[in-house]
Parts: C-alpha cells; sequence; structure tokens
C-alpha cells in the first residue's frame, strides 16, 4: 500500500464535524477585520435609502453617530466616510474639498468627538466635488496630474486637522503617495497614515456607489481610463504598489476585490506591506439582489465572499455588509 493515499489517508476526517473544521480552519474571519463605509449627507435625522444599494443609506451626521457606535461595539476597528456633496457647492477646481469646514470635516469632528477609540478613513479624490465627476482638476480633455497633486495635498491636511486617523488616496494620480505624505508631515501630521488605492481598477462594479455619492450623472458617459487601471493588466498593479510603498504608503489596497484576488495575493506575496481588499458596490448589490430573488443564502455567501479576500491575503476588507456580518458573527459563530 502507498503511504499517504487512500484509504489510510482520508481527507475528509478533518471535515466530519463542526468542531474539528473551526480547529483546523487556514483562515478565520473576524469584526477586526472589517472596515464599514458610510454615506454621509446634509441634514438632521436623515436616512435616505440607496436604491442602488440595498440596504444602504445616505445618513446624516447624527444619523452617522448613532451607526458609528452600532460599529463600534461591534467590534469593527475603523469607518470609511464618503461625503454627498451638494450640487451648489461642487465646481470645476473642487474647492469645497479642502474647505475646514466642509460636510466630511464636520462629519469626522462629530465622530471623534462621541467615538475617540474609533479609527476613521477619510476618502482623498476629487469625484464627490467635481462638477465634471472626475477624481482631479480636468484640464484640456483630461485629468491634470500635476495641478490635481495641488488640491489633494489640501484635501488630505483638511481631513487631518478634522481629526482622521488615515487619509486614502484613491485618485490613481502619479506621485500622489509622496506630496500627500510629504505634506502631512510638514503640517505637522506625522502620525496620520496613508492608505493607498495602490491598485484600483477601472471597474464596471464601481456603478452603485457613484450614484450613492452624486458623481454619476456628473461624470455621464466618461471614464476614468487614463487613470485608473486597465483591469487587463497585473504586472501594472505590483508597478503601482512598488511606487506607492516608496512614496510612504503605510498600506496598499486592491480594488475592487473578488474580481481582482490574484491581484491581492500577487501583492501580498511580493510585498511585506498590510493590503486591504474593497468590496465595492457592485459586488455588494450583486449579492444582495441575486439573494433578495432566492438564488443563494445572502449570509452565507456574503461570509464566503470575504474569507476569500482573506485567503488570498487581505489583512481587512472594505465591504458595505461589514455591520450585519458582524452581528452575524458575534450571534451564530459559523463555521463553513
Amino acid at each position: 500500500m502507498i503511504t499517504g493515499a487512500y484509504p489510510a489517508t482520508r481527507l475528509r476526517r478533518n471535515r466530519q464535524s463542526a468542531w474539528m473544521r473551526s480547529l483546523v480552519a487556514e483562515h478565520v474571519l473576524s469584526s477586526h477585520d472589517l472596515i464599514m463605509p458610510f454615506f454621509v449627507q446634509e441634514g438632521v435625522e436623515k436616512r435616505d435609502a440607496i436604491a442602488a444599494m440595498p440596504d444602504v443609506y445616505r445618513l446624516s451626521i447624527d444619523e452617522l453617530i448613532q451607526e458609528a457606535e452600532k460599529a463600534y461595539h461591534l467590534g469593527i476597528p475603523a469607518i470609511a466616510l464618503f461625503p454627498v456633496v451638494e450640487k451648489s457647492l461642487k465646481s470645476e477646481q473642487a474647492e469645497e474639498a479642502y474647505n475646514p469646514d466642509n460636510l466630511l470635516s464636520r462629519s469626522v469632528k462629530a465622530v471623534k468627538k462621541a467615538l475617540p477609540e474609533l479609527g476613521i478613513i477619510c476618502d482623498v479624490a476629487l469625484d464627490p466635488y467635481t462638477t465634471h465627476g472626475h477624481d482631479g482638476i480636468w484640464e484640456a480633455g483630461d485629468v491634470a496630474n500635476d495641478k490635481t497633486l495641488e488640491v489633494l495635498c489640501q484635501q488630505a491636511i483638511t481631513c487631518a486637522w478634522a481629526g482622521c486617523d488615515m487619509v486614502a488616496p484613491s485618485d490613481m494620480m502619479d506621485g500622489r503617495v509622496g506630496v500627500i505624505r510629504q505634506a502631512l508631515d510638514e503640517a505637522g501630521f506625522q502620525k496620520v497614515a496613508i492608505l493607498a488605492y495602490a491598485a484600483k481598477y477601472a471597474s464596471a462594479f464601481y456603478g452603485p456607489f457613484r450614484h450613492a455619492v452624486g458623481s454619476a450623472s456628473n461624470l455621464g458617459k466618461a471614464d476614468k481610463r487614463t487613470y485608473q487601471m486597465n483591469p487587463a493588466n497585473s504586472e501594472e498593479a505590483l508597478r503601482e504598489v512598488a511606487l506607492d510603498i516608496a512614496e510612504g504608503a503605510d498600506i496598499v489596497m486592491v480594488k475592487p476585490a473578488m474580481p481582482y484576488l490574484d491581484i491581492i495575493s500577487r501583492v501580498k506575496t511580493r510585498f511585506e506591506i498590510p493590503v486591504f481588499a474593497y468590496q465595492v458596490s457592485g459586488e455588494y448589490a450583486m449579492l444582495k439582489i441575486a439573494a433578495a430573488h432566492n438564488l443563494f443564502d445572502y449570509q452565507t455567501t456574503m461570509l464566503e465572499s470575504l474569507l476569500s479576500c482573506k485567503r488570498a491575503g487581505a489583512n481587512a476588507i472594505f465591504t458595505y455588509a461589514a455591520m450585519e456580518i458582524a452581528e452575524w458573527l458575534r450571534d451564530q459563530n459559523p463555521v463553513i
């Protein structure tokens, strides 16, 4: 008989019970792996449903604080804030992005006052603030890279002044991590970390998000392919990550998550740096809507999708399902 072969070796022995599967599990998902994104809007006691993202809402600051408290008590270590900027405040040059009293700044201050131990991550990109819907300054038919960098630095400093713990440049401009790091340090914010959206692909999966923040109508039929990555490329992602690390990124992001698990894995294998994944709005919406049509069980399918990110090498995951999953993990302690 060949040693190590059937029938002496039966791999199903380690799968025969829940406790056994738990003991030999190679990867485990916990609430500490999750980051909850929130959309914040002006007003009081406002909680507006987002049609393209079931069970996700645009929240006024008072409602945001209530939800952030729930997230904190569920063991979620950090939240990410995305402002829904009023049309009257949008402009070609995105001046509202660095207004010290803008919606995002007021949101950060309010949450930090209520929950000083909860991490706050602020997106650094101009698309919520521009009339054209692009992530940077539009000039001569394209986004002007270096002019955009100047505004991004001001935006990052504004977020830091408000009290955020981490800025997350998601704009995909060349050189933005280095100039933002320098600007933060010179302004006295050496402790504010940078989460670089290092491999952010020009993905169709962002559609629901753009509707949520109100940039879809501004962008119209235009696209972001001159600055976001080509979905066909993977070697380029490694170059992007290497550059961002060299410029001072503390953590790097791969976005979207599940369609780019190979990128998460390659980045984690190549670089000794924390890697985050973003389960984007389109991924979330697909699972929600399919489950609503009884095509599969929502919770177990969502858990499987998030575990795939962990298995690929992600240290943490942005997901709109963070609070739902944290509640489920707390109440059910599932093993699959």
